[in-house]
């Protein structure tokens, strides 16, 4: 699409269903690979960087079914190919989340850094440097990250230098299956974290403190497969709430979390718009009164 012709001045009205989160099914997807057994996950987005990320894993050597309501089930295979190819970590990014599974279970990974040889603005320093933490001989080779450990990973202490959530996830998912126990201080605290968290969990991992910048792994010697949902986009929520307040209109937004939005809820309603919450569903209505800066 070249560009997006808006036609503005009309509030917006109705009931929108929420997709599932992008930035909670990527990683999920990934994660599927530290597992010898299926993972049966529901409430995947129908996007392009989805379907980038099922490609990966086809290539890699996994199974992936995608049935018409966008269940997808990822099957163990003989993963024979342990490089992710450069021309589909480019597109993107969260691509580099296979990293740390195969090397966990495998041993072994070749990733392409996201954008080639430049590590670009949103390094992955903190990926590279946790691993080696764990263990990992890490090498950089004409823009890919070669990574060893054929002794497997072991527990360790990793401090992050910054927060970051696909560092903390790559982290995360390495550590399930390293021997001892990690402890991942400063990590990510966002919603993606702690379902990803909540994914491994479910398959047999043994993970505390998702949700705190603290998280405790201790290793196990393999994780079964299982079924997860992914949660609600909060991006995708959080859009349309403020679409409906700046058209001055009425929404209700169905297959939701409100409380993954409330900093945005809270804003909305310190400024005028009346916002009402259900277990699954947010209400807002913006057009019953004058809304004011804050």
């Amino acid at each position: 699409v070249d560009k997006l012709l808006i036609r503005g001045g009309n509030p917006l009205t109705g009931t929108v269903t929420i997709s599932g989160s992008k930035n909670s099914a990527l990683p999920i997807l990934a994660a599927s690979i530290l597992s010898e057994e299926s993972l049966r996950i529901a409430n995947v987005p129908h996007l392009n960087d989805v379907t980038t990320m099922i490609e990966l894993l086809g290539t890699i050597g996994l199974d992936v079914t995608v049935e018409e309501n966008m269940t997808i089930e990822v099957r163990a295979g003989d993963i024979l190919n342990l490089r992710a190819p450069y021309d589909l970590v480019k597109t993107m990014r969260a691509s580099f989340l296979v990293l740390g599974p195969l090397l966990a279970i495998h041993g072994h990974a070749e990733v392409s850094l996201p954008g080639g040889c430049a590590i670009g603005p949103r390094p992955v320093d903190q990926h590279l440097k946790g691993l080696s933490a764990l263990g990992a001989d890490i090498q950089v080779e004409e823009g890919y990250v070669v990574a060893d450990a054929k002794k497997g990973l072991i527990g360790t202490k990793i401090d992050m230098d910054v927060k970051t959530v696909g560092g903390t996830q790559n982290l995360m998912m390495a550590a399930t299956l390293a021997r001892g126990e990690t402890t991942i201080h400063n990590a990510a605290c966002e919603p993606e974290v702690t379902e990803l968290a909540a994914c491994l969990v479910a398959m047999g991992a043994r993970i505390e403190g998702a949700g705190t910048d603290t998280l405790m792994i201790e290793g196990v010697s393999s994780i079964q497969g299982g079924e997860f949902r992914i949660m609600p986009d909060r991006v995708e929520t959080g859009t349309y709430l403020i679409a409906a307040a700046a058209t001055q209109g009425h929404l209700l937004l169905r297959n939701t979390c409100p409380g993954h939005i409330k900093a945005v809820t809270e804003k909305l309603q310190e400024s005028g718009v009346s916002i009402t919450v259900g277990d699954d569903w947010i209400r807002v209505d913006a057009g019953a009164h004058d809304l004011t800066a804050v």
